[in-house]
């Protein structure tokens, strides 16, 4: 053997006995899940009134005017859909509501006339609906971004 094949042996010996370099760990998923139908969904509306400005909205008025636009709408039907406010805020107010009753909650708040009260008649404006609270949320520049 001459000393080439010797340092050549010598290295081959030399690579197999070291340890293999770390491999890079790769991130695993844990689990996935995909919901296609969820449970609630949610409603933004405004406070409108065609001849003032309306007052700030609280939470009692919120639900006194949903529960007379259902009862006018759906009757005793519509006042049993379950309706929880997330959130008022000035004329602005979130609700959370069972994803199957969405479409008549919004014909009955679309179709529902208001009410007056002090001679100022105010009834609630429909700003948006949808199926996640995320869609809902910081909608208040899409307008100013579309009209010039």
């Amino acid at each position: 053997m001459t000393a080439a094949e010797e340092e050549e042996e010598g290295s081959n010996t030399f690579m197999a006995d070291a340890p293999a370099a770390p491999k890079a760990k790769r991130a695993r998923e844990l689990v996935t899940a995909t919901i296609r139908a969820p449970r609630y969904a949610y409603a933004h509306l405004e406070a409108f009134s065609p001849s003032a400005v309306p007052d700030a909205l609280d939470a009692l008025q919120v639900r006194s005017y949903c529960t007379s636009a259902l009862r006018q709408f759906l009757g005793a039907t519509g006042v049993g859909i379950p309706l929880d406010i997330l959130k008022v805020d000035g004329r602005h107010c979130w609700l959370r509501l069972p994803r199957d009753d969405l479409g008549a909650f919004a014909a009955a708040i679309t179709a529902w006339q208001g009410s007056v009260q002090d001679g100022v008649h105010a009834s609630l404006r429909i700003r948006g609906c949808s199926d996640w609270l995320g869609t809902l949320v910081g909608r208040d520049g899409q307008e100013a971004l579309w009209s010039g």
